[in-house]
């Protein structure tokens, strides 16, 4: 097995959990999470919790609802009740120390309402907040939802996550001008909300390449061009939003992080897999896996006895496996 990627900070956090001595250990930073559980562990809390994980950072996974899904469709939400979403996190902020807040989709207004109610009585903690393609809803749905989240969440919010054209639609949906509008007119947008900085990502360029953007309302901080894989993946925001807050959270100034997580996204995505007969998944513990040139991933060759001893010892495949 190989170690962590070493350009990935893996630090702990400063202050110690409530009723701790200072000198016992703080363990990893904390970041308190609000998103849907997905049983494809493709994205939501799957993708949050393993991120958070890979970049050295604990997760406080507060659910907020579940999908009927794969990996290639959503086939439904089911949202918890506002005041099972409110209890849960609360719970849990009694007790532990959290240096982020993150949130994902949480399937209904009034849970946004409830989660933004609490960041304002958490208001010296940092907030990211990923808003995802909405568009497996019913119309009526997503209006109501977003609606919600630009009143109440987007004042609380300091990081917006989103792809370039889901914000535009969202936050610029009047835009009527020849060009498309640039990452600096969304954090515009987005600003006018409260939100002090957006990171716009999959702005397309040339040759088969997207620029990331990190931005306020008044200047560009970071600017990070990939080269597009040729996949359809799902996931990939869950875990971008994830690795940032994460970062965030563990002590890493703001461009940084956001270098870092896309860094990490384009390593999960080169990486990715799929585990069904839907789209790839990225594998967000990339760095846990053998090289190809390892072989067994020790860096040892392995003799011809002990490969027939391991052999002995795998269960046969299921029946039912893809």
């Amino acid at each position: 097995m190989t170690t962590p990627p070493t350009d990935l900070p893996i630090t702990t956090a400063d202050d110690p959990a409530p009723g701790e001595d200072d000198d016992d250990l703080a363990g990893p930073a904390c970041v308190m999470v609000f998103n849907a559980s997905d049983p494809s562990g493709a994205g939501g809390l799957s993708a949050d919790v393993a991120a958070m994980a890979s970049v050295g950072a604990h997760a406080l996974p507060v659910v907020t609802g579940a999908y009927a899904r794969d990996t290639g469709e959503i086939f439904e939400h089911f949202p918890f009740d506002e005041e099972a979403v409110a209890e849960q996190a609360r719970a849990v902020l009694e007790d532990v120390a959290v240096q982020v807040i993150k949130v994902g989709f949480v399937g209904s207004p009034e849970n946004i309402s409830a989660i933004a109610e609490i960041a304002a009585d958490y208001a010296d903690v940092p907030l990211v907040a990923y808003m995802p393609n909405l568009s497996w809803w019913d119309e009526d749905k997503i209006d109501e939802y977003l609606d919600a989240f630009r009143e109440l969440m987007l004042p609380q919010t300091t990081v917006l996550v989103g792809h370039h054209s889901t914000l535009r639609r969202w936050l610029l949906p009047d835009w009527n001008n020849d060009r498309n509008p640039t990452p600096r007119d969304i954090a515009k947008a987005a600003g006018e909300m409260g939100v002090a900085y957006t990171l716009v990502t999959g702005i397309p360029l040339p040759d088969q390449h997207v620029d990331n953007v990190l931005t306020s309302p008044q200047a560009v901080l970071v600017s990070e061009k990939f080269e597009l894989f040729e996949a359809v993946f799902t996931g990939a925001g869950d875990t971008l939003s994830a690795a940032l807050a994460a970062l965030l959270a563990s002590g890493t100034e703001l461009g940084e992080a956001a270098t870092e997580a896309l860094s990490y996204l384009d390593r999960c995505l080169d990486g990715g897999f799929r585990p069904g007969m839907g789209h790839v998944v990225p594998d967000r513990m990339f760095w846990a896996q053998p090289d190809e040139e390892d072989g067994d991933g020790t860096g040892e060759e392995v003799d011809e006895e002990t490969l027939k001893a391991i052999a002995a010892l795998e269960a046969p495949p299921h029946d039912t496996r893809h």
